[in-house]
């Protein structure tokens, strides 16, 4: 159902603000970062890539880098500094960022936010090297999640008002697109509580909207995407369920989104005008926590950090969005962000420290193949977060 802004800031208003903790901002250039989360499909392993994970540390943001081998078994490769701070969402229970896609793959870059120093860092990737080109302002406070798509990247900010800021790639390098800074309007302090920071931010496959998922407010915003990369002055804005965290989408205008509130995942489908309208009910796994969803093939994994579990969903042939297993795999760690590449699943995990990959079966089954160990355990509201592949 579709609102109105005025709805939306009504929605937000009653949210408690929470003391400002300044952040540094500076710029310097910039470079592209879309992790493609229908990569992985395809069975037929043999190429193989690297699996890229952020530290998020307080004192100094880095990036370890572990090579993938034909058999999805990781061995470590290198750690890179970002030239950045790891920050934090107050009372996050797990994660830190309290998002999805705060790490992100796209033709040969990646991109890291810096939460604490307010910054995105883009890197060049050479196989299992990374080659750092920028450190640009985010374009607001605390930036938790990026989508790119062809030569447009959007950061998402999640201190204060909350914003999104549109950059335009070229060459590896990144610019602040006029009249592309959006503010979400969400009463909050810097940095926010976990429940009321929003979550995630991404591109249709279109490249018609920027869509943002708010987590306390239910709602999800829809900007359209002008010619050149601006926005929209106001967005759509739509009910999402009970606390939309994660999405993805399954087609070219329909999507899946991870409900924490409900412990369900729900499908929706984007109208021409950017609105969005449920299809079905919310199918729900029996788990705690599901925040996070990753496409592989045919099938779409959510992560339950409240039970240390990974759930298996499919959109059978008829569009209905069904459970194909309430317990795909028992991490045993705090299961947090994933991304996926070649047929292979790999987990965040936060309270364990490591990551795990799966071989994903025809049938959805999940097979761990491999695990690294240590990574920086969740303590003191600060740990790793932001995970993807080439």
């Amino acid at each position: 159902m579709k609102r109105s802004v005025a709805l939306a800031a009504a929605l937000l208003a009653g949210l408690t603000s929470i003391g400002s903790i300044p952040g540094t901002a500076f710029a310097d250039g910039g470079g592209p970062g879309y992790h493609d989360d229908r990569k992985g499909g395809d069975h037929h392993h043999g190429d193989e890539g690297a699996v890229f994970v952020q530290t998020n540390k307080a004192e100094g943001n880095t990036i370890k880098v572990y090579d993938r081998d034909e058999d999805g078994r990781l061995t470590k490769a290198g750690e890179y500094e970002t030239g950045g701070l790891g920050g934090f969402t107050i009372g996050a229970p797990l994660d830190a960022l309290a998002s999805q896609g705060s790490l992100i793959y796209h033709k040969g870059l990646l991109f890291a936010v810096n939460a604490g120093s307010n910054t995105v860092t883009v890197f060049r990737v050479d196989g299992t090297r990374l080659h750092k080109l920028q450190v640009i302002w985010s374009g607001g406070l605390l930036p938790v999640s990026v989508a790119a798509r062809g030569d447009l990247v959007y950061v998402l900010n999640a201190g204060g008002e909350g914003s999104v800021q549109g950059f335009e790639l070229h060459k590896g390098r990144l610019s602040r697109i006029e009249d592309a800074n959006r503010s979400l309007g969400l009463h909050n302090g810097n940095p926010p509580a976990f429940g009321t920071a929003p979550a995630q931010v991404k591109i249709d496959p279109d490249s018609e909207f920027v869509l943002v998922s708010t987590k306390a407010a239910n709602v999800m915003f829809s900007y359209e995407i002008g010619r050149h990369g601006e926005l929209s002055r106001n967005p759509v804005i739509s009910d999402a369920g009970n606390t939309p965290f994660g999405f993805t989408f399954d087609t070219d205008d329909t999507l899946l989104v991870a409900e924490s509130g409900s412990n369900s995942v729900s499908r929706f489908e984007l109208e021409d005008d950017g609105a969005l309208d449920q299809i079905g009910p919310s199918v729900p796994n029996g788990q705690q926590a599901t925040c996070w969803i990753q496409r592989v093939g045919d099938y779409f994994y959510a992560a339950n950090a409240g039970t240390s579990t990974i759930s298996a969903y499919r959109v059978n042939d008829h569009g209905k969005l069904e459970l194909v297993e309430a317990v795909a795999a028992d991490t045993g760690g705090g299961s947090i962000d994933m991304t996926a590449s070649d047929g292979f699943l790999y987990v965040q995990n936060a309270t364990a420290g490591n990551v795990q990959g799966y071989e994903v079966g025809r049938d959805g089954s999940l097979k761990l193949v491999t695990t690294v160990e240590g990574l920086p355990k969740f303590a003191d509201s600060i740990g790793m977060e932001g995970i993807a592949a080439s």
